[in-house]
């Protein structure tokens, strides 16, 4: 059996990624879906707008025949570690040929782009260091170092493009066989604000919760239980300013990209509105969702250092959801080099530094519950649809 990979977060479901698990059936010619889905907060340092098992039962109902989770350490963090936390599980897996992935430039030779990167010539190291010497953000210093190298002006600007080049990437550095299925988008771009008729982004969708197009976007088992998320935001804002009054420097630096004196320019603006907190931290070098994902990190203790022995060890598959009946796809997981964790009794398989990413991942599903005001069910196991 052969079974296609899609990283994602779902957040939420809607018709963009019903045509992406479409097209990658089609396309990739596999006989299985296999989804490896952030589970509660997400790679911007949002919250998730629903629960993940509904998450991942909308993906089953919608095309997918199994969703596993992206632990929490990979999917609040860069783009590279994102990357290469959900590459590392997913090859883990024999059964999984190919990538399938949304970009903007499906066209592109994502292979030869990670090559080029991955190489990091001494002529990109100098552009680089120039660049970021004269003021400029990380993103664009890194661009500017991969074009003066050869490599494609547009392609690093594009923010599903820079996901594809991080995914090959990390196949490159794990010599993984999986190959590599970009598939071009439709519809908005990624964080386009404005809805549009059929496919919108999740960013417009979350931001217009109660516009009549929301609708003709979602699938109807997505919109059957999609609501306004507002008011849970704001207590996942406010929460996240009292974890940052509450933070020291020292443990703000243990976080991914909070480094060169950002951390005392957070702890000075904790005590500003959650807005003011990310425009006074907010310059050429930092983006918005940097500055949003290093206060989910903090708030949810994900730490690099933990992150980069998780990424050395043997870890775990955490099925989601699965099809009833579908033996295959249990046997194919079940195949994986790691546990596959049905079961607390489980948990017993995993090394010492597994169980410490698993409850990452418990403790995130439990700030989640408590942010949503959502009954803890005790229950955190797959589910079948």
């Amino acid at each position: 059996m052969r079974i296609c990979g899609i990283i994602c977060e779902f957040n939420p479901f809607h018709n963009g990624h019903k045509y992406l698990l479409q097209r990658a059936k089609e396309l990739s010619g596999c006989d299985k879906i296999l989804c490896i889905m952030s589970g509660s907060f997400t790679q911007r340092g949002d919250i998730c707008v629903s629960d993940k098992f509904m998450r991942a039962r909308h993906a089953i109902l919608c095309g997918a025949d199994g969703v596993i989770e992206l632990p929490a350490t990979f999917s609040v963090a860069p783009a590279e570690i994102f990357a290469r936390g959900a590459i590392k599980i997913l090859s883990s897996i024999p059964e999984v040929t190919t990538l399938a992935f949304g970009c903007e430039s499906a066209k592109t030779d994502f292979i030869k782009a990670a090559i080029l990167l991955n190489e990091e010539s001494g002529q990109f190291k100098t552009v680089l260091s120039e660049k970021l010497a004269a003021g400029e953000s990380y993103i664009r210093s890194y661009a500017a170092a991969f074009e003066a190298c050869g490599g494609e002006k547009d392609l690093l600007s594009r923010p599903n493009n820079i996901l594809g080049i991080e995914y090959a990437k990390s196949i490159l550095k794990f010599k993984s066989k999986i190959e590599i299925l970009p598939i071009e988008r439709i519809g908005a771009e990624y964080g386009d604000t404005e809805l549009k008729l059929n496919f919108s982004s999740a960013s417009a969708i979350r931001n217009n919760p109660n516009n009549p197009l929301i609708k003709d976007n979602l699938p109807d088992c997505v919109f059957a239980g999609f609501k306004d998320f507002s008011e849970e935001n704001n207590r996942f804002e406010e929460l996240l300013r009292f974890k940052l009054l509450q933070s020291a420097s020292e443990n703000l630096q243990k976080i991914y990209g909070c480094n060169e004196g950002l951390e005392n320019k957070l702890i000075s603006s904790a005590f500003l509105p959650f807005g003011e907190i990310i425009e006074s931290a907010t310059a050429r070098r930092y983006s918005a969702s940097r500055i949003k994902r290093i206060l989910c990190a903090n708030l949810l203790d994900l730490y690099s250092n933990d992150c980069e022995s998780y990424l050395q060890s043997s870890l775990y598959i955490k099925p989601l959801a699965a099809k009833k009946d579908d033996a295959q796809m249990l046997s194919a997981l079940a195949k994986s080099e790691f546990p596959v964790i049905m079961k607390q009794r489980n948990l017993k398989d995993l090394n010492p530094t597994a169980q410490k990413c698993f409850k990452t991942d418990e403790n995130s599903y439990k700030i989640w519950n408590f942010i949503a005001k959502q009954p803890e069910s005790g229950f955190d196991y797959v589910k079948f649809i």
